[in-house]
């Protein structure tokens, strides 16, 4: 069984800062087996995720991004796909 690979870019619009959603992303991506990085962006409203590895898990990953960690409150979630690179090893925190 062949499982399609792919890379995504997404942005995670609310209040997003300031509620763990970095080490709720880490988590996850790490429990679903991906890799690439999330980051917080300028103006305390957004964070960035890239991520790497089975189309379907990065779904799963999208399901969780679109909910976040308790205290937060997701406005929306600007996904872009993209070609998979294989650039990354490991999940990590952006800091």
């Amino acid at each position: 069984m062949t499982f399609e690979r792919a890379s995504l870019l997404a942005t995670v619009h609310g209040r997003v800062q300031g509620v763990f959603f970095r080490s709720f992303v880490h988590d996850r991506a790490q429990a679903l087996g991906l890799t690439g990085y999330v980051k917080n962006l300028a103006g305390g409203r957004a964070l960035e995720v890239c991520a790497e590895g089975e189309k379907e898990k990065l779904e799963d990953l999208i399901n969780h991004l679109k909910i976040g960690p308790p205290r937060a409150r997701v406005e929306r979630v600007d996904i872009q796909w993209m070609e998979y690179s294989g650039r990354f090893i490991r999940f990590w925190v952006n800091y």
